[in-house]
């Protein structure tokens, strides 16, 4: 009889449980198979972005007088090449690799020539917009200065002001992926926080649930045998 009423129980709670978490359960799923429809190399738009081209290095010009830095890259861009280079305070700086000396921000038309050389799609250039750190659009996900380069095909494509990298590529499905993550873990403002009270307790509630309905999957069975 003890049995009996703790199964009865634990058919309450099952059944109270299954409402409060029967809609995230279905968001999450819902969600995870829209994330899992295709390539994560596709939703970050790589077939987009040309290969980096090979460097020429007969004729290459170190900049003198660089210090202690913390990294130091070679990228070929839409004037010729370059030298990334981090400083060990975090401060990014571009030097022309042909003499040396270093190189101002990026203009509009060098952000328009480092996108059209980027971007290998079949879509148009429509336009680009300089946006500072402090206002950068959401979808860059940094806070830097930086060009944003809008193809007719919804695709965008960030570059760095500072260093004329290309930052990010932002494709119309990767948008739609970012606000399905966002409602999978249930955070709409930044999209980036899995660790907050209201996923937690709605996964242990899931997880509660679904063990009691293990649980009571045995005890249906064992009624199944005693009928026949």
């Amino acid at each position: 009889m003890a049995r009996s009423t703790t199964m009865q129980r634990f058919a309450r709670w099952h059944i109270w449980l299954g409402w409060l978490a029967g809609f995230p359960i279905l968001m999450w799923t819902v969600t995870g198979l829209f994330m899992a429809a295709r390539p994560i190399g596709e939703v970050r738009g790589e077939h987009l972005l040309a290969r980096p081209a090979a460097v020429d290095t007969g004729a290459l010009v170190i900049p003198p007088r660089l210090g202690t830095v913390k990294d130091m890259s070679l990228a070929e861009q839409a004037d010729g090449p370059v030298w990334i280079v981090t400083q060990t305070d975090g401060a990014r700086y571009r030097y022309s690799a042909r003499d040396g000396t270093v190189l101002g921000p990026v203009t509009k038309d060098e952000a328009r020539a480092i996108a059209d050389r980027a971007y290998i799609g079949t879509a148009r250039l429509e336009g680009v917009t300089y946006f500072p750190g402090d206002v950068a659009p959401s979808d860059l996900r940094q806070p830097i200065d930086s060009w944003q380069a809008r193809f007719s095909d919804g695709t965008h494509l960030y570059i760095a002001d500072v260093t004329g990298e290309v930052v990010a590529v932002r494709t119309g499905f990767w948008r739609a992926y970012d606000f399905m993550w966002g409602l999978h873990i249930m955070d709409l403002k930044t999209r980036e926080n899995a660790h907050h009270a209201i996923l937690l307790i709605f996964a242990s509630i899931s997880v509660i649930g679904a063990l009691l309905g293990c649980i009571l999957m045995f005890r249906r069975r064992k009624a199944r045998v005693k009928a026949s």
